[in-house]
Formats: structure tokens, sequence, C-alpha cells
């Protein structure tokens, strides 16, 4: 009777840590919280926003075109996300004001004196890898100093600044680098992992990182690069 009352409990045990390891214990993690995700009508952005709002989170998503904003919100409200969007040029300063009259203060943790919020920013591996392009190298590279100094500037007022660094994702954006067959095969020849990224490769650590699992993490910048050496 001991003996199996013994194998019992171990076999409790290791379902009690399949489920945790698997999310099962934790539904909607981002319940009762709004993402405001920026450019997120395509790509990472998209998978992003798509993931946030999975976990439970309502998301706006923006862009800074309207057709792509209405694109984006029905297809992600067709699949029973909470979802809404708005037009933002971040160029602009109008837009700017409406993005943030679109969620209000409360919800996104930045309420004078106070607040509980997370800011993911989006930086690449080129943060640390140059590879010709001059101008978007540096504006990546500063990322990674503004995490750092709004981290300090806003944990004052309870809200967390992390980073993330994708390596190269097959989007649209960085099609002239994957597009040919030839090229692909050279860049996958610098990744641990043989493979380029796909977007949903991102959306995982972005959710953690907002979440309560997250709490004792700001400041900090996580390469999502398939291995792809990432030193200053």
């Amino acid at each position: 009777m001991h003996k199996a009352g013994l194998l019992g409990h171990c076999a409790r045990a290791r379902k009690s840590v399949r489920m945790a390891s698997s999310g099962m214990t934790r539904r909607d993690p981002l319940t009762n919280k709004v993402a405001l995700v920026t450019a997120s009508t395509d790509g990472i952005g998209f998978a992003v926003a798509q993931r946030l709002a999975q976990d439970g989170a309502h998301v706006v998503v923006s862009s800074r075109k309207q057709q792509n904003v209405d694109q984006a919100v029905a297809t992600l409200q067709g699949e029973g996300l909470s979802m809404t969007g708005t037009v933002c040029h971040v160029g602009k300063v109008k837009d700017w004001e409406r993005l943030v009259a679109t969620v209000s203060c409360r919800e996104m943790g930045t309420e004078p004196g106070g607040g509980k919020g997370s800011q993911p920013e989006p930086p690449s591996l080129l943060s640390w890898t140059a590879l010709g392009f001059s101008p978007y190298n540096v504006s990546k590279t500063a990322l990674l100093g503004l995490t750092k100094t709004l981290a300090i500037e806003l944990a004052p007022r309870n809200i967390r600044v992390n980073c993330l660094a994708p390596g190269l994702i097959k989007t649209s954006f960085s099609r002239m680098l994957w597009m040919d067959k030839e090229k692909e095969e050279s860049m996958k020849e610098t990744l641990r992992i043989r493979r380029l990224g796909e977007p949903e490769d991102s959306v995982g650590i972005v959710s953690f990182l907002c979440s309560e699992d997250a709490s004792y993490i700001t400041g900090e910048t996580v390469v999502v690069g398939g291995g792809t050496p990432s030193r200053l």
C-alpha cells in the first residue's frame, strides 16, 4: 500500500510538472492588461499583437495606413480576439496624441505617481553586428542605451522597459536577404540553429516580458537570433 501510494504521488507530481511546462496551469497570463503594439499590421508586430491577445490582453494595433489597420483588426477579431486599431505615423505628433488617447493612461500603467506596465522596445540583432546598413545599425544600437535609460527613469512609476533583438526573421522587410535561395543558405550558415526565424519565434518572449512572470526584469535585451553571435 505504501509503495502504491508513493507511485501514485510521483505520477501526480510528474503530471503537474508537465502541465506547468506546457502552460496548462497558467492560462491567459495577460488578462486585464492592455497592449499597445506599434507597426503591428504585418510581420513581427502582427504576430506579437496576435499572441498578446491570445494570452488575454486587449490589443491596440497601429500602422501608418488606415487600410492596413482595418485589415489587421478584422483578421484578428475574426479569430475571436479582443482588438482595436488606430493609424499612427511616429513622425507626426497628432498621430501620437491620438494613439495615447485610444488607450487610457490607467490601463497602460502610465498614470502619474504609480501604475504598472511593461514597455518592450524593438531593436535588432544589428544593434551588435554591423552588416553595411550604417544608419539602421546606429539607430538600433541607440535603442539599447534608450532601454537602459528608460528603465531607470520609469522604475519609480512601476514601469518596466526591456528590449527584444530579433535576428534574421522572414518578413517582407527582410526579403532581400532570403528571397534568393543562395543568400538564404548563406545566412543559415551563420546560425547555430540552421534555419531562418519566423515572426512567431519572437512572440513568446514578448508575452513573457509583458507578464507578471517578468516582474523583476527591466533594462534587459533578449536576443532571438537563432544563435547568431551578439556582442557589442
